[in-house]
């Protein structure tokens, strides 16, 4: 089953399921965090409506960096995309176009006719990888990361923000509670939204279940949410109710890539201390969020060429001494693991948790 119908089936389970008098997600919110803002990220994740139509890009490449390379023209343009999926960069080259985008959970390079897909399940956003070879082949200076020194205003940036989304919506923590997510009991899952076992969807859904399941990097704190509440209670649980919750916003539902400089108004929060929780590709809505004292999170804006408005949050993280020494930001910013800051833009349906 293609993965965009996997929302729909879970609307229909729960819609079979018993409710009981609960609160509602969005009532948990206001009862926990009644002054803190929830990002337009997070509600569009609440939306019950999960026929209506919207763009998808459910597939392997769903879950991370998407490489499709085919034929093109010499002197394409270069430039970073930034989305719901995530970061990354496009280049054209005399021998093929290749398109790459950083995403929620994972890797996958789709070439054209040379040769048949291959997939890669790694997540820039989880840095005990190395980063693949098909990563690094076709461009080696891939600017998918950046310093800190770089967040400043006159900065210029090639970026492409998108709004792609799978459509899968959070269940309510009694319904997302009864079901499995373990690698154990994945057959069951499977079998529960009625995915074929082997098919690309099966593996995707896979990948995010053993990254939840692996352990974290030292220094850090790590917890998969399958809900709004429970997401809810591991960021308070680490920073208190006193919160902001903020995620990148763009003010155009379609943008085109070009180039945005970086506007006054950079504004550093004040803890080093944050949770911050990226969207995975799953039936429903998930989220791997990890706790760390050496992250700084900023909020950034942007402006682009034609007149696009972000209101885009990096994270940079100022410890990386744990970090895979092939990561993929060290071998494209070429630093070492534990020298300097490495950083990064929150795609649109991340969310980064700071104190107040």
């Amino acid at each position: 089953m293609d993965l965009r119908l996997l929302p729909i089936v879970a609307f229909l389970s729960l819609a079979l399921a018993v409710t009981g008098a609960t609160l509602s997600s969005e009532d948990y919110w206001q009862s926990v965090l009644p002054n803190t803002r929830m990002p337009k990220s997070i509600q569009d994740l609440l939306s019950s409506d999960v026929t209506e139509e919207k763009s998808t890009s459910v597939s392997v490449g769903k879950g991370g960096v998407n490489v499709n390379t085919g034929k093109g023209k010499s002197g394409a343009p270069t430039g970073v995309n930034v989305g719901r999926k995530g970061v990354g960069v496009s280049t054209g080259k005399p021998d093929g176009k290749t398109n790459v985008g950083v995403g929620k959970g994972g890797v996958s390079v789709h070439t054209g006719p040379r040769k048949k897909p291959v997939v890669v399940n790694v997540s820039p956003f989880i840095y005990s990888y190395a980063a693949s070879e098909d990563q690094l082949r076709d461009d080696p200076n891939v600017a998918l990361f950046f310093q800190e020194k770089d967040l400043h205003q006159g900065t210029t940036m090639n970026l492409h923000f998108t709004k792609t989304t799978s459509g899968a919506t959070f269940l309510p923590r009694k319904e997302a509670e009864t079901i499995p997510f373990s690698s154990n009991k994945f057959s069951d899952v499977l079998q529960r939204f009625s995915v074929v076992p082997g098919s690309k969807e099966a593996q995707v859904m896979k990948n995010t279940v053993q990254e939840c399941e692996e352990p974290a990097v030292q220094g850090e704190d790590k917890y998969c949410a399958t809900s709004l509440e429970s997401m809810v209670d591991y960021s308070t649980s680490k920073l208190g109710t006193n919160v902001q919750a903020m995620s990148t916003e763009v003010d155009k539902e379609e943008t085109q890539k070009q180039q945005y400089t970086i506007t006054a108004g950079v504004k550093k929060m004040s803890s080093d201390k944050a949770v911050v929780c990226h969207d995975q590709p799953y039936a429903y809505a998930v989220f791997y969020c990890h706790s760390t004292l050496t992250t700084r999170a900023y909020k950034v804006p942007l402006v682009g060429a034609d007149g696009t408005k972000v209101n885009a949050i990096a994270v940079c993280h100022t410890d990386t001494s744990k970090w895979n020494p092939k990561h993929l930001a060290f071998q494209v910013l070429k630093i070492k693991p534990g020298t300097t800051p490495v950083c990064h833009f929150l795609p649109e349906d991340h969310v980064v948790w700071v104190q107040n």
